[in-house]
């Protein structure tokens, strides 16, 4: 038996010394020094669409040609395969660097191109945070500016269109939350700042509408002695509405809003008129007595 446990002992060493000096090939390629072969299997596995190996080989590389000729073909490769992999972030910086260390080289442009649109697949739902959406704008309008006659400005162009179309809607659901919740006087300004940052707004129609509703609410939720103030402020987006939409589907809402401020003013103003009555006729009677 003891013999037994010795030969299945030799046996388990045996199999791990077995299983420890088969490397697989493309280890034993990671661990070599041979650079040049290293690189042509990284081209390989990268034109072959394994790209997961490839990076791990181009990032070995990546200090072994540091300040070689070929550094410049492999700082492309190493970013293109970090945007096949679609770690657009490690990416977009990527290729920014290789257009700011080889600004001549015939693929500068595309690489800041490729850079800009990393950000615009970045960019979120309309409904999160915005800050790669602005980013990309920044980076792309970047783009157009350094290369204005390259082929790629046109495709730039949409790709700004359609981020601004994404905080143009992140814009309007904002002022349009405020108006929902009842926050009538902050959906008032956000109506205002929103329409004040994208004055062609496809949804510019709603909002002023939304906005002459806001001003009422905000108006009849005031005290009574502000209410006069703020009445004629809906009075002005309505008559302001009735001059840009004269067609509108909300048209007729917005006259009756406007019709109902007005009496509200007048009923507004005889309240405060009787209020004010008991307190005239007691100065008068104190001015009488002295």
């Amino acid at each position: 038996m003891f013999k037994n446990k010795q030969f299945l002992t030799y046996c388990l060493i045996l199999l791990i010394t077995i299983v420890a000096g088969c490397k697989s090939k493309f280890e034993k390629l990671q661990q070599s020094t041979n650079t040049a072969k290293k690189y042509q299997e990284a081209l390989r596995l990268y034109n072959k669409g394994d790209y997961n190996k490839a990076l791990i080989l181009f990032d070995d590389l990546m200090q072994a040609y540091r300040g070689r000729a070929e550094a410049e073909d492999l700082s492309y490769y190493f970013a293109y395969t970090n945007y096949k992999l679609k770690d657009y972030a490690t990416a977009r910086y990527q290729f920014k660097v290789f257009a700011d260390t080889y600004p001549n080289s015939p693929k500068a442009e595309e690489s800041r191109f490729i850079s800009a649109y990393c950000f615009y697949l970045e960019s979120p739902n309309y409904t999160l945070d915005q800050e790669n959406t602005i980013r990309a704008i920044e980076a792309l309008q970047l783009f157009i500016n350094l290369y204005p006659k390259s082929e790629r400005v046109a495709e730039a162009s949409t790709l700004i269109a359609n981020l601004r179309d994404k905080l143009e809607k992140k814009s309007y659901a904002n002022a349009k939350l405020y108006y929902d919740i009842g926050d009538f006087k902050s959906a008032v300004v956000a109506f205002k700042n929103s329409l004040r940052d994208f004055p062609d707004t496809k949804y510019a129609e709603e909002m002023e509408y939304l906005t002459v509703k806001a001003q009422q609410q905000y108006a009849e939720n005031s005290l009574e002695t502000r209410q006069e103030e703020r009445l004629n402020e809906a009075i002005l987006f309505a008559t302001e509405f009735e001059e840009d939409y004269p067609n509108s589907v909300y048209l007729k809402e917005v006259q009756a809003i406007k019709k109902n401020s007005e009496q509200d003013i007048i009923a507004v103003k005889k309240s405060l008129a009787s209020m004010m009555a008991p307190k005239d006729k007691e100065k008068q009677a104190d001015t009488t007595q002295n």
